[in-house]
């Protein structure tokens, strides 16, 4: 029955607080859904099976393989991979034309027995450029006054008034018929080269998606070197052929690899490298100037791009150990211990090698505030969406908070919080491990939180200015935490009331829930039949100081020792009237007064006896609560003698 009772009055005081504030929710389960039953008509899909070579094994249907191929109404370049993907295939296309037409044009590669090759080669190239003019081009999305346009007809026109649309147009003309005029000649397709917008559109759409996109500049620049020293090599080729093949010492002698001979006359000639065979006609000299100037600007336009490619690649990497070379020279001046040094350089090592920059604000800091709650969602909100203390606030709330999170890394060994601080903060754990310490001496490991545990929130909303830290908490190795002080929570609870409300009923329920003393010893239960008749209460401690207890605690005591004070007291005052034989007129008593005893020193002290009459004290008993949690109440007792009139 009292069990039944203090149900009812636990479910009676949590109506109470729910009436007072419906913010909080009802301790009833909400409902669940019923299940919707699926429709029995609807026909299971029919499954494809393929037999070859005595095996059988399931394929998706044509139909699902065309819907996969199916182009989109409008494409979006800058998200589209497939659009990408189309792209690469363009530019192998526009690549082979940009190699290997000027070679087929100068060296005698090309001859009537491989004829067929290379046309088949050129006509795989031409349906590239046919598909992507008529097919690809007319459906890309473009920009209008801030406005995305996918309108199939407008994207049309848009394409078609563009200057990319006459390139593309141009570079598709079927000079090839003049083949059957002047024979197979390479030169009449020159104008496929000038679908260059296509290869420079490719490059950056694939930078975009790339993570390390340095990697594809530095091949990139190192491609457009090669390109350089290949048409110069084809001008070598095509000069000594003017002049005579080996009619000098200058020109090719026709000897060898005629490709790999040239090529190794235009590195050394556009490098400036020198050892080559003067000139020796007027064309010979010309030539060769324009080589040297052509090769001064080249060579150097294409090493300061390195350049720039390979110092944006290592921007963070030079920034990280300018920061670090500083801290070391300021600790250096003011002669830091080296044990502080060291870890400082520790600190630098595992923040860049874990998160691969110092700090990540100064990242975010350049985007718009939605982008940087669209990454902090992303990185955050799984590990704050787990703390039980903002279960049901306001989503928008929990979005502003994520904004406001700092991270911080922690050393192995260093103090997160000591016991006896006045708590500001709320930890969350994001990486590592934290042991909280306790004990007699303050080394005993009580827990140890990993990643996605939570500390200090009750710090966030505890009344009075914060409290105090009940244990130290120590980073066991590495540690990166969130941190989220209380000024920062005050300020954004002010623009959410019904959160706050909803804040402060939590704490109060933690604060009494971690104010509770550890749980002790578990109690031996009874054996035998005393088990029938349940465990014995404890007496009230009100009733244990009224009836006496052991000493000097006892009720009887107190009043026996006052009572022996007011005797020696009186008897003090009646002596010196005596010798004065001064008649003292009584005062009436309103009631008998009380025994009066001579205290009797040599005598042992008889036990208190309670006796029965009126007095002049007064009793006064009171509990109070502990200022300490898990103590109880304390219980005063004090005797006063009542006012005389």
């Amino acid at each position: 029955l009292q069990e039944i009772v203090r149900k009812m009055r636990e479910r009676a005081t949590v109506y109470k607080e729910k009436l007072k504030d419906p913010v909080l929710s009802s301790p009833e389960g909400s409902p669940t859904k019923c299940p919707v039953k699926e429709d029995a008509e609807a026909k299971p899909e029919e499954d494809h099976y393929c037999d070859m070579l005595c095996c059988k094994f399931k394929k998706p249907p044509l139909k699902k393989y065309m819907e996969h191929l199916h182009l989109p109404d409008s494409i979006d370049s800058y998200t589209d991979r497939r659009y990408v993907a189309w792209l690469m295939l363009v530019t192998v296309a526009y690549n082979w034309n940009c190699w290997f037409i000027p070679l087929r044009f100068v060296f005698p590669y090309q001859t009537p027995s491989n004829t067929i090759y290379w046309f088949t080669m050129d006509i795989l190239c031409d349906i590239c450029y046919l598909c992507d003019l008529l097919i690809f081009q007319p459906r890309v999305q473009f920009l209008r006054g801030g406005d995305i346009i996918s309108d199939r007809v407008e994207m049309k026109k848009f394409y078609h008034s563009s200057m990319k649309f006459r390139l593309d147009v141009i570079s598709v003309l079927p000079f090839d018929i003049l083949y059957f005029f002047f024979g197979f000649n390479p030169a009449f397709r020159a104008n496929r080269m000038l679908k260059h917008n296509t290869f420079f559109e490719f490059n950056d759409r694939l930078e975009a998606i790339l993570d390390k996109a340095y990697i594809y500049r530095v091949i990139r620049t190192t491609g457009y070197l090669l390109f350089i020293l290949h048409i110069n090599a084809c001008l070598y080729y095509w000069a000594s052929d003017y002049e005579g093949l080996g009619s000098t010492r200058w020109v090719y002698d026709g000897k060898g690899n005629m490709y790999l001979r040239c090529y190794y006359w235009a590195v050394r000639t556009l490098i400036t490298i020198g050892g080559l065979p003067e000139p020796q006609t007027l064309f010979e000299i010309v030539f060769q100037l324009l080589n040297f100037f052509l090769g001064v600007f080249v060579f150097s336009s294409l090493i300061g791009q390195m350049r720039d490619v390979i110092g944006a690649a290592t921007a963070g990497q030079n920034y990280y150990r300018s920061c670090m070379d500083n801290t070391v020279s300021y600790m250096n001046t003011y002669s830091i211990p080296r044990v502080v040094q060291n870890r400082v350089r520790t600190w630098y090592e595992y923040t860049w090698d874990s998160q691969g920059m110092l700090d990540e604000s100064e990242l975010l800091e350049q985007m718009p505030t939605k982008m940087q709650l669209a990454i902090a969602i992303d990185v955050n909100f799984a590990i704050v969406n787990k703390v039980d203390l903002f279960k049901g606030c306001d989503t928008q709330m929990i979005y502003d908070m994520l904004l406001r999170l700092k991270s911080i890394v922690y050393l192995p060994g260093d103090f997160v919080c000591k016991k006896g601080e006045i708590g500001r903060e709320m930890y969350i754990i994001k990486q590592g491990e934290v042991q909280v310490l306790g004990g007699p001496d303050g080394k005993k490991v009580l827990v140890t939180l990993r990643a996605g545990a939570v500390f200090g929130e009750i710090s966030l909303l505890a009344a009075g200015g914060g409290n105090r830290r009940t244990a130290d908490v120590v980073a066991h190795g590495f540690a990166n935490l969130f941190i989220l002080d209380k000024k920062t929570l005050n300020e954004i609870l002010l623009h959410y009331p019904d959160s706050e409300k909803l804040l402060m009923k939590k704490a109060k329920v933690l604060l009494k829930t971690k104010g509770k003393p550890p749980p002790g010893p578990p109690v031996q239960q009874p054996r035998g039949l005393a088990s029938l008749f349940g465990q014995k209460q404890e007496t009230p401690k009100l009733f244990k100081a009224m009836v006496g207890g052991k000493g000097k605690e006892g009720l009887a005591k107190l009043l026996q020792l006052k009572r022996q004070q007011d005797t020696q007291v009186i008897k003090d005052k009646i002596d010196p009237e005596r010798e004065e034989k001064k008649p003292v007129e009584p005062a009436a008593p309103s009631a008998p007064p009380a025994q009066k005893e001579e205290p009797n020193t040599g005598a042992k002290p008889k036990p208190a006896v309670m006796h029965r009459g009126t007095s002049n004290e007064s009793l006064i008993i009171s509990m109070s609560p502990s200022p300490r949690a898990g103590e109880g109440e304390i219980l005063k007792v004090e005797v006063k003698e009542k006012n005389r009139k």
